[in-house]
């Protein structure tokens, strides 16, 4: 009796073909559109955690920052409270710790014959490579050597090797930062754009010795990132390195620190729930369209149930049963739930490979989004075709021969 139920919905649906296509578009826009919003929700959360990963793995970044008067923390790098030896501390006293990385930047001009750029140039260590997951596309990065020497030599990102020196190798070529010149010792592999929207090729890279004293005139720091040994004692060393300055800037209990300490873990979760709640929202607002197909649905099985009364009766009287009659209409409306889902796929997979194409997002496309709309779309069908169907299997056979 399945097989022949199966057969008698499926003969039903292709005689009014037209009807039935209108019945799973709401079902197909529905799908496509879940699918479609959340590959577009995964490539934004994606998006965000790889910028935020591409920074350095288990990074906790401290910069300077005093509580003013009005009880308002300065901007980040604004204040002069942090020292290399600030840094040198931190790497030799707490435990946890890998790597440490002070550095200061500023935006500078750059020169290379008769071309001209402006970007961020940053006095760092060799340790910075390593903190910042940053590797070298063709030379080499600075060394300890040119941080004792102060030596004039810089790394450049893509970016500023693009305008400058188009499609020459500017390694060994020299470029005037300030009006000093430096001899470019290496290419930084491309990192593309941050979350926030900046271009992470476009900087120049010098020893931080030579920043200080030949470039910027300083003796303080702007930043100190510290790698933790994994993400396990990232917290403790978060703790350990805030009292170790507050000791040595000797703040006493009742003061506010003078820095700022950022752990970039807790930075990508907030990120990663921020993405999942965004994502979350446009599914639910694209799975709205399927309720609406879902009515779409039972309105139709409704006028299928009136047209086909005496067909009803006519089973009945030949020994159709109560079950039968209701198996026999279910089937039709999850048939349509998924026909019009299995449609929703290609239409949900083929929209978000299209925006990625013509709008540039990222998308990704989620083996679990695509089972979870179709099974919601099968739910939906036979949710709303239940009702219909049971005022069909509950019709008098006697009633519904005499209907007209």
């Amino acid at each position: 009796m399945f097989g022949e139920s199966v057969t008698i919905a499926l003969n039903a649906l292709v005689a009014n073909k037209l009807r039935s296509i209108l019945t799973m578009l709401g079902i197909i826009i529905g799908v496509g559109a879940v699918i479609a919003m959340i590959s577009i929700g995964m490539g934004v959360q994606d998006k965000v955690e790889t910028s935020i990963a591409s920074l350095g793995s288990n990074l906790i970044m401290v910069t300077p920052g005093a509580a003013s008067s009005s009880g308002s923390r300065q901007a980040a790098g604004s204040n002069i409270t942090l020292t290399l030896k600030d840094a040198q501390a931190i790497a030799k006293e707490v435990k946890g710790i890998s790597q440490v990385a002070p550095s200061v930047s500023k935006q500078y001009q750059i020169v290379a014959g008769n071309q001209n750029w402006t970007t961020s140039v940053q006095g760092t260590t060799p340790e910075y490579q390593l903190v910042r997951n940053t590797g070298v596309q063709s030379g080499s990065f600075i060394t300890n050597r040119d941080l004792d020497t102060r030596n004039r030599v810089a790394v450049i990102g893509t970016t500023v090797a693009t305008n400058l020196f188009g499609d020459a190798n500017a390694v060994g070529q020299t470029i005037r930062i300030n009006n000093a010149p430096f001899q470019v010792v290496g290419i930084l592999e491309s990192k593309g754009q941050s979350a926030g929207g900046q271009d992470q090729d476009d900087t120049v890279i010098v020893p931080l010795t030579t920043a200080q004293e030949r470039l910027m005139g300083i003796s303080y720091i702007q930043m100190i990132s510290v790698q933790a040994e994994n993400t396990e004692v990232i917290d403790q060393v978060q703790n350990d390195l805030t009292s170790l300055l507050r000791s040595r800037h000797k703040i006493t209990a009742d003061k506010p620190d003078d820095f700022s300490v950022r752990n970039m873990v807790s930075v990508m979760n907030t990120a990663a729930e921020t993405t999942q709640t965004i994502t979350l929202l446009l599914g639910n607002i694209a799975a709205i369209s399927l309720l609406v197909g879902g009515i779409g649905i039972m309105n139709i099985m409704l006028v299928s149930v009136t047209e086909r009364t005496r067909e009803i009766g006519i089973r009945k009287a030949l020994g159709a049963k109560y079950q039968d009659i209701l198996l026999q209409f279910l089937i039709e409306a999850v048939v349509i739930g998924v026909v019009g889902g299995s449609i929703g796929i290609l239409l949900g997979v083929g929209a978000s490979y299209i925006i990625s194409l013509i709008a540039g997002w990222k998308t990704v496309i989620s083996p679990l989004a695509i089972i979870a709309a179709f099974v919601f779309s099968v739910g939906v069908g036979l949710f709303f075709g239940i009702y219909p169907a049971r005022k069909a299997a509950l019709l008098d056979p006697i009633d519904a021969l005499r209907y007209e």
